[in-house]
């Protein structure tokens, strides 16, 4: 009904033209010209767009495909061989958490634990011999590991292995590290030798340690035999509840110098090594604080102990030399 009475309509003259073959063709063409204008217009930065996005899909607002947020990677770095010229760059970005505990840190590109601690080749020294000398260094990196890396020491207990490699003619150095670890106080300081934390108060977030340094050797005064070691450790913790998630670093740097002296002048223990000098820097520590244990501040806590007194400094920053014991007073750090 409906097509015979257009029909009727055509024939009257009465339907518009163009019913049966849609739109005057200029039109239709004109149209078209517009659509293709515009999607030209629109196309080019779209595939631009695309383009980068497909490089950098972090410039993406928000997580719009449901996958991980962008993590930073570096490759690690070669062993130190030499003292740095400055401080090391901006970090990736990044807060620390359980699963990354050294985002955001120089350390997420050092060493693990013992690992970080490479020995130098030996060669004889004076009249020592190189096996004597490779002998000196296994016993510097042996106390190191003990006194800063091995779990029993880092979690306040004894740190048998140290203490035996350090030669037992220095009976002073003996009697004062003996009384720090049973009795700590200010004068007598356990950290001064070993890093300490708490069980009660932290444990350790993971079981990595990062470690930076390097150690070298060379002949020392009165036909003696020097190593020197320096070295940096990055703790990763959390509190010790059930549950803790916050995560805070504490970063220790130990000079470390040690000697063999020569045996015709000296009482010595074959395979023991001389103290000679030690010392150290804690960053993110709560100051004046002498119960023989480090006490880095959480953000949600804010600082413990007293107000810092010393200056700012980048705790990462191994280029510089460190001061002869604590009596700067505690300083503020600019990164943990």
């Amino acid at each position: 009904m409906v097509t015979e009475r257009l029909r009727q309509q055509d024939a009257r003259g009465e339907v518009p033209a163009g019913w049966r073959t849609g739109p005057v063709t200029r039109q239709t063409e004109a149209r078209a010209d517009r659509k293709r204008r515009t999607w030209a217009f629109v196309a080019v930065p779209v595939v631009i767009a695309l383009a980068v996005v497909a490089m950098r899909p972090s410039l993406l607002p928000g997580d719009l495909f449901g996958g991980e947020p962008e993590v930073f990677s570096a490759s690690p770095l070669p062993a130190e061989t030499a003292a740095p010229t400055g401080a090391p760059g901006e970090a990736g970005p990044g807060r620390p958490t359980v699963d990354r505990p050294f985002a955001g840190s120089p350390a997420q590109r050092w060493a693990d634990g013992e690992a970080g601690i490479v020995l130098p080749e030996a060669t004889a020294v004076g009249t020592w011999s190189k096996a004597q000398v490779e002998q000196a260094l296994r016993q510097t990196k042996k106390l190191l590991v003990d006194a800063n890396l091995d779990p029993v020491t880092l979690r306040g207990g004894r740190p048998e292995t140290a203490l035996d490699v350090i030669e037992p003619q220095q009976k002073d150095l003996h009697t004062r590290l003996n009384t720090a670890l049973s009795r700590p106080g200010k004068e007598y300081d356990p950290l001064s030798m070993f890093s300490r934390f708490d069980p009660r108060e932290l444990r350790l977030a993971g079981d990595v340690v990062k470690t930076r340094g390097r150690m070298t050797f060379a002949a020392g005064k009165d036909a003696s035999m020097a190593v020197h070691a320096d070295y940096t450790f990055v703790y990763p913790l959390t509190r010790a509840e059930k549950g803790a998630t916050e995560v805070s670093r504490a970063i220790v740097r130990r000079v470390l110098d040690v000697q063999l002296p020569d045996p015709a002048k000296y009482l010595t223990t074959p395979g023991k090594i001389s103290v000679r000098n030690y010392r150290l820097d804690i960053g993110n520590s709560a100051c004046d604080v002498h119960d023989g244990f480090l006490h880095p501040n959480f953000s949600t806590n804010g600082p413990t102990g007293p107000p810092p007194t010393g200056p700012t400094v980048d705790p990462y920053d191994r280029s510089k030399d460190i001061a002869a014991g604590r009596e700067g007073g505690c300083g503020v750090v600019s990164r943990t």
